[in-house]
């Protein structure tokens, strides 16, 4: 794998694991133990091969905390790029953010994990 491969893969996990966990059922419960479906995981890959082609720069290294950011802060959560920890490219990422719609989880009929 190489370095390219190595931040997205790091970007991607940390965005699974963040839609997981703040996603709930319809039990209201959280999503953390359910598996994506394929459809899923290819959607989010897009997402985040998108995301990072064109902010890499701004991210300077942190791809686990802005895999995690952009998946709270293109939902509209109450924390994300612009809440701190960002200082530098705070504004920017959460506009570049903002370029991809929300989306929400939900469990199928087969219990897999999809996107809406």
């Amino acid at each position: 794998m190489d370095n390219n491969d190595q931040k997205l893969q790091t970007f991607l996990a940390a965005y699974m694991t963040c839609a997981l966990w703040s996603s709930c059922g319809d039990k209201e419960e959280s999503l953390e133990n359910h598996v994506m479906s394929e459809e899923a995981k290819t959607q989010m890959l897009a997402d985040c091969k998108a995301f990072l082609e064109k902010n890499e720069a701004l991210i300077g290294g942190r791809f686990k905390d802005a895999g995690h950011d952009f998946w709270l802060t293109r939902n509209g959560h109450g924390c994300g790029f612009w809440d701190g920890g960002w200082t530098a490219h705070g504004e920017e990422l959460t506009k570049a953010s903002k370029a991809f719609r929300e989306c929400d989880l939900y469990v199928g009929d087969d219990q897999l994990v999809y996107i809406i």
